[in-house]
């Protein structure tokens, strides 16, 4: 099976998607922008060895790399509407493809996303890159430059579920439901989009919340103060491990793909999904953290490529 034939047999898939003029099969996809809307572009890599475990299922690969992405979509609060798809492998190897693409299929279903063109290659490991575009109203995209003092800060869901889940693997002892938080993050695209107009700044949980934090702040010009006491944490997590390792994965396990944003006001009501807020934008440039009260050394030990 040659290139050709793997993206015909596992990439082509019949049926309409709006804004879709010309996509998968030719040399360029033609797509119809909506009128008066802003394009909002993410791209993510996943590389075998260093984002997922050697020979993980291909299924949870496929819907990660399209989830993460859409994780950054979320974070802006805009609509997600197309991606394209770069996937290199060692071999064409019809059942690992079969079950990428449907979890590939299966995220973008989720959320209403269509695959509009991209590539394949050969290597010696798997690498997997998705672009997805989205779409927002002008003047309402959520960046990481509006945070102000006297902001809260808050948080979506529960954090450090995705590292525990990664080390479980690792390390021979699984747990499912954190196992699950790493290969199947949660998107929050909805709730970014609720947020539009409400959050100040916001910016998605990837590289572990210390370092993800910081940089909204840097963007922002202004510090913080969090509770570590606050840190919504799963009761997984609290069974997999004990209390310093539960706040070293939350603060910086990274691959939570929650949403950190900051508000003057009161957020809207998330319904069943945790909101918790953990702090307050201060004024003096750096990030303070306190546990019982006290302030403690939080070192950033997110995840940097090339460190």
């Amino acid at each position: 099976m040659d290139e050709f034939e793997l993206i015909r047999r596992f990439f082509t898939r019949p049926g309409a998607n709006a804004g879709v003029a010309i996509g998968v099969g030719d040399d360029g996809a033609v797509l119809e922008p909506t009128p008066g809307l802003h394009q909002v572009s993410v791209i993510d890599t996943l590389v075998e060895g260093v984002h997922f475990p050697n020979g993980y299922n291909a299924i949870d690969v496929g819907y990660r790399a399209v989830a993460v992405n859409l994780s950054d979509i979320a974070a802006m609060g805009a609509v997600p509407r197309w991606m394209t798809l770069a996937l290199t492998m060692p071999a064409a190897n019809a059942e690992w493809l079969e079950a990428f693409a449907e979890g590939l299929y299966t995220a973008a279903r989720e959320f209403g996303v269509a695959l509009v063109g991209g590539d394949t290659t050969s290597s010696d490991r798997v690498v997997v890159t998705v672009q997805v575009t989205g779409e927002i109203k002008p003047g309402e995209a959520i960046t990481r430059r509006g945070a102000m003092s006297g902001h809260g800060i808050y948080v979506t869901g529960t954090l450090g579920d995705a590292a525990a889940g990664l080390d479980g693997l690792q390390h021979g002892r699984p747990v499912r439901q954190l196992v699950d938080r790493f290969v199947r993050p949660a998107a929050r695209v909805g709730y970014g989009q609720a947020l539009v107009g409400v959050a100040s700044a916001a910016i998605d949980i990837s590289d572990g919340l210390v370092g993800d934090l910081g940089r909204l702040l840097d963007a922002s010009g202004v510090g913080a103060e969090i509770d570590i006491d606050a840190l919504p944490l799963s009761d997984a997590l609290k069974h997999y491990c004990g209390a310093e390792q539960q706040r070293q994965f939350a603060l910086a396990g990274g691959d939570d793909y929650e949403l950190c944003f900051t508000t003057p006001g009161t957020p809207p009501d998330p319904g069943v999904m945790p909101l918790t807020r953990i702090g307050t934008v201060v004024e003096s440039p750096g990030l303070v953290a306190r546990l019982g009260g006290v302030e403690i050394d939080i070192r950033d030990s997110g995840y940097r490529h090339f460190s």
